[in-house]
């Protein structure tokens, strides 16, 4: 994730990421450079899966690393919005979605995990047709298989976490 956008997440979630990223540039760093070692004395690299498998591994971590980073130095972390009608970035929503009565999370995928709720970000279609819509307001969007989707908001809720 390289964005420039400020990214919401709860206390909780920050402190998350930031003990993985710790674990990810300490621990793990350490561990995968020692497995890489012990699979280089093996002998011949081009028939070592051991090391092949250790240099993938490395690179996902890596590849991780830059992503927390990114994540953390964007992050805005606070407490979330209290409910006021209208559907804001960290809201709980509850809308009538094709005509099916749903409730989710409003925020971040990077939420994932503090809650059970199902959540759609900013950036997802339905995110970028409820986003400051109020109580009894309706949108629609385009699905991806080219259906018309209405949605309407029945209420918006403080996201607990």
């Amino acid at each position: 994730m390289t964005t420039s956008e400020p990214t919401w997440l709860t206390q909780a979630a920050y402190d998350r990421y930031a003990e993985e990223l710790e674990f990810l540039t300490t621990t793990r760093r350490v561990e995968i450079a020692k497995e890489i070692q012990e699979a280089r004395e093996d002998g011949d690299l081009k028939e070592n899966a051991g090391y092949h498998a250790a240099k993938d591994e490395q690179g996902q971590i890596e590849s991780r690393i830059v992503e927390l980073e990114a994540l953390l130095k964007s992050a805005e972390v606070h407490e979330a919005p209290q409910a006021s009608g209208r559907v804001e970035l960290g809201t709980v929503v509850s809308a009538k979605v094709a005509g099916r009565d749903q409730r989710f999370l409003y925020a971040s995928t990077e939420l994932q995990g503090e809650t059970d709720l199902r959540i759609f970000s900013p950036e997802s279609p339905i995110g970028k047709v409820i986003d400051g819509l109020k109580i009894g307001e309706k949108a629609s969007y385009e699905a991806p298989n080219g259906q018309q989707v209405e949605v309407e908001i029945t209420n918006v809720e403080t996201f607990e976490s």
